[in-house]
């Protein structure tokens, strides 16, 4: 295996430099994308679509818990299928959603929007540790996405306005990656994610497959959770 070449700590900061402009030049077409992203137009959407929560049927009006905006992270699901076949991808991504305090100051809610039925699918957020809002769109994603393919995995943005609700940004693939942070720390790293579609040098370990994030046959978050002896039998009652 590889490594970087050896270089005086002088000449090693100088590439840094160099790499730094780059960075903040990407650092501020990020923000010019987010600030085009907040002059985008929107459209309505019906609040009394309903979802399922642990409650019952409720609409997405409620789903806001008073706030004025609206977070939705649609999570994939293979029904009847075991808690080790589920999205790995919608595994990794939305179980790194964790504190939301910061949100909600900022008048924002965010909720999993899972596209099988509840009760078996809340079982798998326990069974991962998670605390998000859990609702099921199994019999209303269609409405919500509008044409969009049911099935995939999307983060949407709604607002509300009074009793009236707006979607005002989607996105998919990689644009979810926005949720994650594990990414965006293995990019800090010489290794990087270790994935075969990455640029990198002859050498570098690249094991894995793009967007692979299974261990051992499951999604990989699973494991530590199985080891402290949480049960991932989602039948269970």
């Amino acid at each position: 295996m590889r490594t970087p070449e050896i270089r005086e700590r002088n000449v090693w900061q100088a590439e840094i430099d160099v790499l730094r402009a780059r960075e903040k030049a990407h650092t501020r077409e990020g923000d010019a994308i987010a600030a085009a992203r907040r002059r985008l137009p929107m459209v309505e959407v019906d609040p009394g679509i309903t979802v399922a929560g642990p409650d019952g049927p409720v609409t997405l009006l409620e789903v806001f818990e008073g706030r004025r905006q609206l977070i939705a992270y649609f999570h994939m699901w293979d029904t009847g299928h075991p808690a080790s076949e589920q999205c790995q991808g919608c595994t990794f991504f939305n179980g790194q959603v964790r504190e939301l305090s910061h949100l909600h100051s900022r008048d924002v809610t965010y909720a999993t929007f899972c596209q099988g039925p509840y009760e078996q699918s809340v079982r798998y957020r326990d069974f991962l540790g998670l605390d998000m809002p859990w609702y099921s769109v199994r019999d209303s994603a269609e409405a919500l996405l509008a044409g969009r393919e049911a099935g995939m995995f999307y983060l949407v943005c709604y607002l509300r306005d009074g009793d009236r609700v707006f979607e005002t940004y989607w996105t998919t693939r990689r644009g979810v990656e926005a949720m994650d942070n594990s990414y965006s720390l293995m990019d800090l790293t010489v290794f990087g994610r270790r994935e075969d579609c990455e640029d990198s040098p002859d050498g570098w370990p690249q094991e894995f497959e793009s967007g692979e994030v299974t261990t051992n046959g499951r999604p990989t978050a699973q494991w530590s959770r199985l080891e402290a002896g949480h049960s991932d039998d989602l039948e269970a009652s």
